[in-house]
């Protein structure tokens, strides 16, 4: 699996992954537009054998010390393969390199795959958002990461701080379980 920049010519393959991985609770074509159109916002996508898999997006305005995940989707053939890992890790590099200091994200409730995933890279909850969610009255768990504390612990951890995923080359770390598919409410992301 590969990662690059995502761009407005990804918008059809994007919006295929979108409405397969979030149903009735899918972004419109016009939001999923101005997200990737946004200077404030950074999108990347994976790739597998030429086609687009999955996709990921960080707001993180110019100056700010914070940043909010908007979306992270992969189609589910390649769920668990740690293609949510390397896309998240990407959105987390390019934070550091904004110079951010906290990025928070809304996971469902009812999703402990991805909850698993913003753990293990050191995701804390800090609240709830009762009934968040539009398609069964679901919760959204709200989630905060020290950039810095992340940064330092993976530089620790590897002689190679470069992101292998910018290069194209795969995860080294385990897969993770499961189907990864979580996003910020639609309130932060311009719908």
């Amino acid at each position: 699996m590969r990662l690059r920049r995502g761009e407005l010519a990804d918008l059809a393959a994007i919006m295929t992954v979108e409405r397969a991985s979030f149903h009735g609770d899918a972004w419109s074509e016009t939001a999923m537009r101005a997200e990737l159109a946004s200077p404030h916002n950074h999108y990347v996508v994976a790739e597998q054998a030429g086609r687009l898999v999955g996709y990921a997006g960080l707001r993180a305005p110019s100056g700010a010390s914070d940043a909010d995940v908007q979306t992270i989707a992969l189609d589910r053939a390649v769920r668990g393969s740690g293609g949510g890992r390397m896309l998240l890790r990407a959105l987390l590099d390019e934070a550091s390199r904004r110079g951010v200091r906290e990025v928070f994200l809304d996971v469902r409730a009812d999703n402990p795959p991805a909850q698993s995933l913003y753990t293990s890279e050191g995701f804390l909850e800090i609240g709830r958002r009762p009934n968040y969610y539009p398609d069964g009255n679901v919760d959204a768990i709200v989630m905060r990461l020290d950039v810095p504390a992340w940064a330092a612990a993976r530089a620790s951890t590897s002689p190679m701080s470069e992101n292998r995923a910018d290069v194209g080359e795969s995860d080294e770390n385990p897969p993770t379980s499961g189907g990864i598919s979580d996003r910020r409410s639609e309130a932060g992301a311009c719908t």
